[in-house]
Order: structure tokens, then sequence, then C-alpha cells
């Protein structure tokens, strides 16, 4: 039990920072595009995928991509940084769509 007592102190209590606290608050963005989606969906009884899920796909993508900047890990700032050219393209699509026909 000590063992990981241990551990978790190490990897939550010693190494706090800045940069964890973002990646936390990152994180919880991130993860909210999801319950956002769930609760719209939920809601008209079946699946959408609803405009803020995009703003907390940008939000959340970029604050992860600074941590992964930080934390200068290549796999996650490629991943971060090609997920980010699909959320705002999806973002401009939906604008686009809208400015087109305006009742959508």
């Amino acid at each position: 039990m000590t063992a990981i007592i241990d551990w978790f102190y190490q990897v939550f209590v010693e190494q706090f920072s800045f940069w964890i606290v973002l990646g936390f608050v990152a994180q919880a963005m991130f993860m909210m595009r999801f319950v956002i989606q769930w609760i719209a969906s939920e809601r008209v009884g079946r699946s959408i995928v609803p405009v803020a899920f995009w703003f907390f796909s940008v939000a959340g993508g970029s604050l992860l991509l600074v941590y992964a900047i930080q934390r200068q890990d290549p796999v996650f700032i490629a991943g971060q940084g090609l997920g980010l050219l699909i959320y705002f393209r999806n973002l401009w699509l939906i604008f686009r769509e809208k400015r087109q026909d305006p009742t959508i």
C-alpha cells in the first residue's frame, strides 16, 4: 500500500506545477466535447454533433498542443496539430453552410 501512496505522491504532488494544471484543464475541456455531444444526442434521441463540440475541440486541442510543446513530445504534438486542422475545418464548413442558408 505504501508503494501506491508513494507513486501517487510522486506523480501528483512532487510534479505539481503550472504545466500540470494546464494539462488537466486542457484534458477537462477536451473531455467536455464528448459530454456536450452525449447530452445533445440524448435530447433528440439520435447521434448528433453540435457546434459546441467543435469549439471545445479547438479549445482543448489548443491547450493540449501548448502542453505537448512544453513537454517536447513529438507524437502528442503531431496528433494535436493534425486534430486542430480538422476541428477548424469542421467549424469552417459549418459557418460556410450557415452563411449560404441562414435558416439552418
